[in-house]
């Protein structure tokens, strides 16, 4: 790394020189966010520090494990810091714009840094963990759930966009669950946010300082493979795990996970409304499907129109983004919602105001916001500004999905299709061949359940999904 590439991330007045610590613990590297007031919301000064120290701890023989968290149970990282981004606006303009697409370039090299750093990159996902939280954990390959964990995308409400790579892991989520907490910014415990694979660990917290100790004794052959090492890791997790809490159950699982794949499998936000309101209506459909189709409604009502469209058309278009092309695009989104009113409106009413207030969007209907106004998010001027990545990750798919979290439908699928196989058999083997994680028993079961039938061999077979 240069001298000028440091000069980039140099302290700049403001800055506070102890909102992210750094500690060693033999080859552990730690990055505790230290703003506990703030929720950990990550600013600019903190991302200053963190990149450094990644590049850093790359190239050091001598780290060989890195681990983030939060400084506090309450929050990993609740967000970017975007009330100053829109007090900035209100206050000067132009000059505000600036800054906040300066702060989005840091914001989204960091988060590519994280998506392509090869080496282990640990995320402790103990307390709230939104937007700006969800790029600095959700890129990493191993991401721990507690009890404590709050995760949600909650861009739509406050008149931006679910950016942070957003574009990249919704999109690739089970079935339309992506489409459908982008859509909404539906909060999800550690548990759910485990089943969903948004996790790839659920542990509780009283373990995580006994777990960092334990990993600091772990010793990596020279020449160990970067999945070699994840493995051990994953081994070493799994010797804290205590099981899943019995009143905690994941909620996007039967019945209204087959209505969200329903209705979130539309092309037009209207036609995601129009399935929702029938959902709502149809007498055949249980009661709780039925509560769950009108809060749906009601969530999306409150959404800035623009957002939800904008929204809508990224999860489109990330599925084919690859990883670095993901933030590239999403800093040129974002640089285009620092022109629209919903950005600071949403800001001001649901998080600067006192109490909270409900948004006034421009426009306020969904059926208001044309066409040309969503394709302009997404088109690149010629000459725009281009985010310095240092090394460009082309993958499409997570290198490491479905092979340290919990077994993803379309693996079991797959096998349903490969074996002709019985419930009993696929279930037993799926649980052995994770070493018995926890919740992949759960998790198969559910997916069987929901997706499968048995014929009269006794052998499954894979109907939905």
């Amino acid at each position: 790394m240069s001298t000028s590439d440091y000069s980039a991330f140099a302290p700049q007045p403001g800055d506070d020189p102890d909102d992210v610590l750094f500690s060693t613990i033999y080859g552990v590297r730690t990055i505790e966010l230290n703003r506990p007031k703030k929720l950990n919301s990550l600013s600019a000064s903190m991302i200053r520090k963190i990149i450094p120290r990644l590049k850093e701890y790359h190239s050091s023989q001598l780290a060989s494990v890195l681990i983030i968290g939060g400084a506090s149970s309450r929050a990993f990282c609740a967000g970017g810091d975007v009330s100053v981004l829109a007090t900035e606006i209100a206050s000067h303009g132009n000059q505000g714009r600036a800054r906040a697409r300066d702060y989005f370039a840091l914001e989204y090299q960091l988060d590519q840094l994280i998506a392509t750093y090869r080496k282990p990159y640990i995320a402790y996902m103990d307390g709230i963990t939104m937007g700006g939280g969800v790029g600095l954990s959700v890129h990493a390959p191993i991401r721990i759930a507690t009890e404590n964990t709050l995760f949600a995308m909650p861009e739509t409400g406050i008149g931006f966009f679910p950016d942070v790579g957003g574009s990249f892991f919704l999109p690739r989520m089970e079935g339309k669950l992506g489409t459908y907490l982008g859509l909404t910014s539906k909060t999800l415990d550690g548990v759910g946010a485990y089943y969903a694979g948004l996790a790839t660990h659920y542990i509780d917290s009283a373990y995580l300082g006994n777990l960092t100790a334990r990993l600091a004794e772990l010793v990596f052959k020279d020449y160990d493979s970067l999945a070699e090492r994840l493995r051990l890791i994953d081994l070493t997790i799994e010797e804290f795990s205590s099981g899943i809490p019995f009143d905690r159950k994941p909620v996007l699982v039967g019945e209204v996970r087959k209505a969200i794949d329903r209705c979130f499998c539309f092309d037009s936000l209207e036609d995601i409304i129009s399935a929702l309101e029938k959902e709502k209506g149809d007498g055949t459909n249980s009661a709780t499907t039925r509560a769950w189709a009108q809060e749906t409604l009601d969530t999306l009502a409150e959404k800035s129109p623009t957002s939800l469209k904008v929204t809508l058309r990224q999860m489109q278009l990330g599925a084919r983004w690859d990883i670095s092309e993901t933030f590239q695009r999403e800093y040129h989104i974002a640089a285009r919602f620092m022109e629209h009113p919903d950005f600071v409106a949403g800001i001001t009413a649901r998080l600067l105001s006192k109490p909270r207030r409900p948004a006034e969007w421009e426009p306020k209907r969904v059926g208001d916001v044309s066409q040309d106004t969503v394709d302009s998010f997404f088109s690149i001027e010629e000459g725009s500004r281009s985010l310095p990545f240092e090394a460009r990750g082309g993958y499409r798919l997570y290198p490491f999905e479905g092979v340290l979290g919990l077994p993803r439908e379309e693996h079991v699928k797959s096998l349903i299709a490969e074996r002709g196989i019985g419930k009993d058999e696929l279930v037993e083997g799926l649980v052995k061949g994770r070493g018995g994680k926890v919740g992949v028993r759960e998790k198969v079961e559910e997916v069987l359940e929901r997706c499968c039938s048995i014929d009269r061999d006794g052998k499954v077979v894979w109907e939905g999904g």
